[in-house]
């Protein structure tokens, strides 16, 4: 993957930045405000950086401000400061309550009109910052629903012990559990984008995919160069579905940031998903690479989990169909779940394909075919698809090859574009 040149990453900006206007309806600051003396302390223990942390941090300064108490703000603003000193946003929350003491602010970014290179520079900054500022904020008034789910996962088998869904319009990761009771949100966290925004399409279009993916892998962070931060999980973009849509590129990954920078503005990687380092060091020690499913969407879909019952229900219905017909070794039936432009790895056509089935059903030698941790995760845009990952395992066998299919719905019918042996 090309490093992006240091000028892609953002400086802090003096401070300026209106934190009463960010996202919150709030007083004018600096009216009445007496500052405090200061009183000699011992330096504080480095804090111990933990995920999810700084941002809850600085949303309580904001609701500080927003209640007037900008003594508090300060205080709390400034040791935030000092626990993450990278944090722009909350050295620009110090630098507005320290401005506030001596005038009013009354808008955001209270800069001069830019008459220079480096102001016009400064400015571009400050408005990520504020877009930063603005998402961070919106995530946390428009929490999804309690007790939802994105309405991509219809089924996730007990080995995928964790999920991950991106929410592009909001900057937003959220990290599931996968539960006896089913999926359950134990986090969300803040993340940047491409910098030309969502869809990606070929390579260097500098976009984030849209889709349905898997983590492929856990990369060494000893590997990889500063600016990924504490390391990088792969996922398998393209997809058999990107393929088939002619997609190009590769490299996407979710990262870290260089150790000088805390987070990104919202549209900033080459494609990637980047994410402040604490928080992607807890996804680093709890998802598990091949088992994990990560869905990006423009939006996320929040729905209750028994709502995709019924389609799910449905599919599972044209998936034992299938099966039906491999384990009878009925070829005519069996090939009419196939499109005719169907691939496999190493575009294998539907004729040669034709031949490796016939081959695995004579191998079953009459026993019935079973499919055992079985995953349904539904993509909707232009078209239709469920990507169903399973093992598939002979009646009397003990293990068996683990299976991803690609099925399009066509019409009523919902037919396989893709099926390969993945583990």
């Amino acid at each position: 993957m090309p490093v992006p040149s240091p000028s892609t990453r953002r400086l802090c900006v003096g401070a300026t930045l209106a934190l009463a206007a960010v996202a919150l309806a709030m007083p004018a600051l600096g009216q009445g405000y007496k500052p405090r003396r200061p009183v000699a302390k011992s330096a504080p223990a480095p804090a111990k950086l933990q995920d999810g942390q700084a941002e809850a941090r600085l949303l309580a300064v904001y609701k500080l401000v927003a209640e007037g108490r900008g003594r508090e703000a300060l205080r709390d603003a400034e040791s935030l400061a000092r626990d993450y000193p990278n944090f722009q946003l909350a050295q620009l929350a110090v630098g507005d309550l320290l401005t506030a003491r001596t005038r009013p602010i009354r808008r955001l970014g209270d800069l001069p009109e830019p008459d220079s290179t480096r102001t016009i520079q400064a400015a571009t900054t400050l408005e990520e910052l504020r877009n930063e500022s603005r998402q961070r904020v919106d995530a946390q008034r428009s929490r999804p629903p309690a007790n939802t789910i994105p309405a991509q996962f219809l089924e996730l088998p007990t080995r995928s012990r964790h999920a991950i869904a991106i929410d592009a319009s909001r900057s937003r990761l959220y990290l599931f559990e996968n539960t006896p009771k089913g999926l359950q949100l134990v986090a969300d966290y803040y993340a940047s984008v491409g910098k030309l925004g969502m869809d990606k399409s070929t390579e260097g279009d500098q976009r984030t995919p849209l889709g349905v993916y898997f983590i492929t892998s856990r990369l060494d962070p000893a590997t990889l160069k500063d600016f990924y931060g504490v390391g990088a999980l792969p996922i398998n973009y393209p997809n058999p579905l990107d393929v088939s849509r002619g997609k190009t590129g590769s490299g996407i990954w979710l990262h870290g940031t260089p150790p000088d920078q805390f987070a990104r503005a919202p549209l900033a990687s080459d494609g990637c998903l980047v994410l402040a380092n604490p928080d992607l060091e807890r996804i680093l020690l709890t998802v598990e690479p091949r088992s994990t499913p990560v869905v990006i969407a423009r939006q996320l879909q929040w729905v209750a989990p028994h709502t995709v019952q019924a389609e799910r229900k449905s599919f599972e219905a044209v998936l034992n169909a299938w099966r039906a017909a491999k384990t009878q070794g009925d070829m005519n039936r069996l090939l009419g779940f196939y499109t005719p432009d169907f691939q496999s790895h190493r575009k294998t056509s539907l004729t040669q394909w034709a031949q490796v089935l016939q081959a695995e059903t004579r191998a079953l030698k009459g026993r019935e075919l079973q499919l055992k941790d079985k995953s349904y995760l539904r993509w909707t845009d232009s078209a239709d698809t469920m990507v169903v990952t399973f093992g598939e395992v002979a009646e009397g066998a003990r293990t068996g090859p683990v299976k991803r299919q690609y099925w399009t719905r066509r019409g009523q019918q919902w037919q396989i574009f893709f099926e390969g042996v993945i583990g």
